[in-house]
């Protein structure tokens, strides 16, 4: 009387990295797909075991313990046409899958992501790294779609079969969110959740498609070269623009003063005039930046003769000409909001404007930032 075979997931098998095997038989592995009738198929918790004849999956067998034989598998009995009884032999192979959840695959980008940023639109190379985690939800797709010829199916299979297609949906997350999004990729970290509950509808489709359940997905960081030029440029301007923030002025103002230290370096001075000018012409300030840039060219060069102011209008009988360019102002209304003052004020009452020189009492030019009369900073 032949011996009742018992077939069942070898032990030697690492249960948390394989996801699939077929079954051999240690002792004869030439006749691992020859079951004879009343098999015992012995399938424990958290997998499932598939019955295979030629590439056909003929039924699904869950935990427990199953006898195999023609009556049972009718599909089998069917597709060979054996009758039932006795002790025939039958060639099927066994499949178990290993539905226990797998929490900790790696990922990461292989080489860094060129990217431009979004607010200075400099070139720079972003990398991304995290885990994600999965189960088996169909062993019947799992298997004929991913088995192929092999005898095993790992979870450094599907990080390999599965390595494009994160590498593809993260790279296009992470460009939408600093690209589109506007995103500070220093500022990005702080929306690795959010990115992370986005990732896992972004794959679910593709791995279901397989038989897989995504069951999370994360982003662990978003960095960047240290070394990278682009980088290196990126940090250098957003730590010139902090220092002119915290002094309170622009860009192109802080140039300006720039230049105008540059031309009252230049032996004589002469040029500075001309660069004041120029500047303030350009950024609407020719009045105020001009004056100051012909007080600073006779402090700079006391020979030079500074250039005549323009001519006044003559005045009209009902507009008396002022006695000294040192009085406060005789207008009735604010230069800066248009409000009635009294004559003689030094600050409107309306919006504050300081309407003569602490220093010297010279009327001041609206939005001028030194005294046209003596220089003093306002």
């Amino acid at each position: 009387m032949a011996v009742i075979q018992i077939v069942q997931w070898d032990d030697k098998l690492n249960s948390n990295d394989v996801l699939a095997w077929r079954y051999i038989d240690r002792k004869n592995p030439a006749k691992s797909d020859e079951l004879g009738n009343w098999t015992q198929l012995i399938v424990r918790e958290n997998q499932e075991a598939i019955l295979f004849r030629d590439g056909q999956a003929l039924d699904l067998f869950r935990a427990g313990r199953h006898s195999l034989s023609m009556d049972n598998i009718p599909m089998l009995r069917r597709l060979l046409n054996i009758p039932t009884g006795g002790e025939s032999a039958f060639k099927a192979g066994v499949w178990f899958v290993n539905k226990v959840n797998v929490l900790d695959i790696k990922w990461g980008t292989p080489t860094p992501i060129l990217l431009k940023d979004p607010e200075y639109q400099i070139p720079i190379y972003v990398r991304a790294f995290g885990q994600f985690g999965l189960r088996v939800s169909e062993s019947r797709q799992f298997v004929l779609k991913l088995a192929g010829n092999k005898t095993e199916l790992t979870r450094s299979d599907i990080e390999s079969y599965f390595k494009g297609l994160i590498l593809s949906k993260m790279g296009d997350m992470i460009s939408t969110y600093i690209a589109h999004k506007k995103i500070n990729v220093f500022e990005i970290n702080a929306y690795l959740e959010d990115m992370s509950n986005e990732a896992v509808d972004k794959i679910r489709a593709e791995f279901m498609n397989f038989g897989i359940e995504p069951l999370n997905f994360y982003f662990g960081s978003v960095n960047v070269l240290d070394d990278d030029e682009g980088i290196k440029k990126l940090k250098s301007a957003m730590s010139e623009r902090a220092s002119m923030n915290v002094i309170g002025y622009n860009y192109q103002q802080q140039r300006s003063f720039d230049v105008l230290e540059a031309a009252a370096k230049n032996e004589g001075g002469s040029s500075l005039l001309g660069a004041g000018v120029g500047l303030g012409a350009g950024m609407g300030m020719a009045g105020p930046i001009g004056q100051m840039a012909a007080q600073m060219n006779q402090y700079i060069n006391p020979t030079a003769t500074p250039p005549a102011p323009p001519a006044a209008p003559a005045p009209t009988p009902t507009t008396p000409t002022p006695t000294s360019s040192l009085l406060p102002p005789t207008s009735s209304t604010c230069p800066s909001c248009g409000q009635p003052v009294s004559e003689g004020s030094k600050f409107c009452p309306n919006c504050g404007a300081r309407l003569v020189c602490p220093n010297c009492g010279n009327a001041l030019i609206p939005g001028a930032k030194f005294c046209p009369n003596c220089g003093n900073k306002i």
